[in-house]
């Protein structure tokens, strides 16, 4: 007997997003084999894809592809892959033949529901189990519902699932939806949900859904995947929703069974991939945004929270459900680059500091461990002393230099005698009004594009200092990333600049932006006065 609220695990489709669909033949065929003996309904294996099928990945050519995964199908397991409307010329899909694929779910876009829906016909006349997904369903008025509902009923697909595309819905968007929808289709047919964790609320509307369902009786299917696996913040999780429909709904997904799963084969994923809720996706969530925006803002610029929100807000509304890059690349840097009339502050640096030696404190670990060297060498050689991104005790300093409203405003509360005695130099993208003991720098004059952490702070400052014309630069504390954040810096709690982990790509990527700072200021000699991956020695 068919259930009336069946799981769809779609742990190795979405989850293709995060290893570019490389899981391994042997995490694929465990992972579908052990959700089939746990009882789990509906096994999404992959997607199809107009590219030939490369062993051991989850884009698959044609359904046959996926059968070395397969292996022996559970009897009351049904075994899905999806298609892009668009996407997939379905010239190359043969006939079902039972052996692999049963069902083939096509997604599409809102404004193209009814040629997503020709194409789920055409998949369905080819012999396989229909199943659609109607993307950002928020984004349909309630006639658009209804329309929708009336090409579903054409169709008669086995079931239309509701999707949460940018983690946006609240409870009462859901109500709405399904009241819609559940009146104008054809009671035969199921309504599914697939949502995402954008705002954490993803498990909760699963319960929801659940809820609200069965009180209309009709049969239903719940996407999640294992841990919560998939694109940006990720989706409901299998074993969460598994143990609610136990326990609450009289299921018998075998959790042990799910479990052994999740430490056999996604504990590496898990340590070696990142998914799941992030303020940069709560952001996505807020706006109705999609992730691909995000991705490029964290990727492109490790932007942080607040200028991400500002840029995703100025977008319109039709533009956030895109992902236009060279769009979002001309909003980043009009956020970035806030003009300031500079010319007073530029005039009264260069004349502060012509013919001095400066002194940049950089909040490397060594600068903690090197204390005594240090204040011998500035009591000894009397530079301007200029902190970058940071203070340090016990360090007096002429200037504090900050390129980041979170080291920035860090400084602030932790150090606040320091930080409203010293001078500061702000560049354009934390403020574009000065305060009192601020001089605010354009933001466009200390950077140079051409790298992912472009906006290292020591290499603004450096880039800043040759274009002030100083000719003598010594640096304390740039000293280089260790595997442990926390093992880098001489304050520990700083703020974290570089979320994504990858020290090593990172010091080699700094390395090189020190070396064309060497190449384009000539004039500037700069020498390290502490340990240092990046000194190659004193350039003259």
């Amino acid at each position: 007997m068919e259930r009336k609220i069946q799981l769809l695990d779609c742990t190795l489709r979405d989850g293709a997003y995060i290893v570019d669909s490389e899981f391994g033949a042997p995490a694929m065929r465990g992972i579908i084999k052990n959700l089939g003996e746990a009882n789990i309904d509906v096994i999404e294996c992959g997607w199809l894809k107009d590219k030939p099928h490369k062993p051991g990945t989850t884009f698959f050519h044609v359904p046959s592809d996926a059968l070395q995964y397969i292996g022996e199908k559970k009897k009351n397991a049904i075994y899905v892959a999806m298609i892009d409307w668009d996407r997939y010329d379905l010239n190359n899909l043969p006939e079902c033949d039972g052996k692999s694929i049963d069902a083939i779910r096509v997604v599409f876009p809102q404004n193209k529901f009814r040629e997503g829906i020709e194409v789920g016909k055409a998949v369905k006349a080819k012999g396989y189990a229909l199943y659609l997904q109607a993307a950002n369903t928020l984004g349909y008025s309630d006639d658009e519902l209804k329309a929708l509902a009336e090409e579903i009923n054409k169709a008669q697909p086995v079931c239309i699932s509701v999707v949460d595309t940018f983690g946006a819905m609240y409870p009462k968007d859901l109500q709405r939806i399904l009241s819609v929808l559940d009146k104008h289709i054809d009671g035969g047919i199921k309504i599914g949900f697939h949502s995402h964790n954008n705002q954490q609320l993803s498990f909760a509307l699963c319960m929801d859904f659940i809820r609200i369902m069965s009180e209309c009786g009709r049969h239903i299917v719940v996407d999640s995947s294992l841990c919560g696996m998939g694109r940006g913040a990720g989706n409901a999780t299998t074993e969460l929703v598994a143990n609610y429909l136990n326990v609450n709904c009289g299921a018998n997904y075998d959790m042990n069974i799910i479990m052994d799963t999740i430490d056999t084969y996604m504990q590496y994923f898990s340590e070696n991939y990142h998914w799941g809720y992030s303020i940069p996706y709560f952001i996505a969530g807020m706006f109705c945004c999609h992730v691909n925006n995000i991705a490029y803002l964290l990727k492109n610029h490790r932007t942080n929270a607040r200028d991400m929100r500002n840029i995703i807000e100025s977008l319109s509304p039709a533009d956030r459900k895109k992902y236009d890059y060279d769009l979002l690349e001309q909003k980043y840097i009009l956020n970035q680059n806030r003009i300031v009339d500079d010319a007073d502050a530029i005039k009264r640096l260069k004349t502060e500091f012509n013919g001095r030696e400066i002194l940049l404190i950089a909040p490397g670990e060594t600068v903690a461990a090197k204390s005594d060297y240090i204040l011998d060498y500035i009591a000894e050689h009397k530079p301007i002393v200029i902190g970058v991104n940071a203070i340090i005790a016990p360090y007096k300093y002429d200037y504090l230099f900050f390129t980041n409203t979170a080291r920035y405003e860090y400084a602030g509360e932790s150090y606040p005698d320091v930080f409203n005695a010293t001078e500061k130099i702000l560049l354009s993208d934390i403020k574009t009004k000065a305060a009192d003991r601020e001089l605010i720098i354009n933001f466009e004059r200390a950077i140079k594009r051409g790298w992912e952490h472009f906006d290292n702070a020591v290499i603004c400052c450096l880039r800043l200092l040759s274009k002030l014309g100083v000719e003598r630069v010594k640096l304390a504390g740039f000293d280089g990333f260790k595997t442990r954040y926390n093992e880098s810096y001489a304050d520990p709690k700083l703020p974290s600049l570089n979320p994504d982990g990858k020290w090593d790509e990172l010091n080699e990527e700094i390395k090189d932006m020190y070396a064309d700072v060497l190449r384009s200021a000539p004039e500037m000699s700069v020498k390290f006065i502490t340990e240092s991956i990046f000194d190659v020695g004193e350039k003259k």
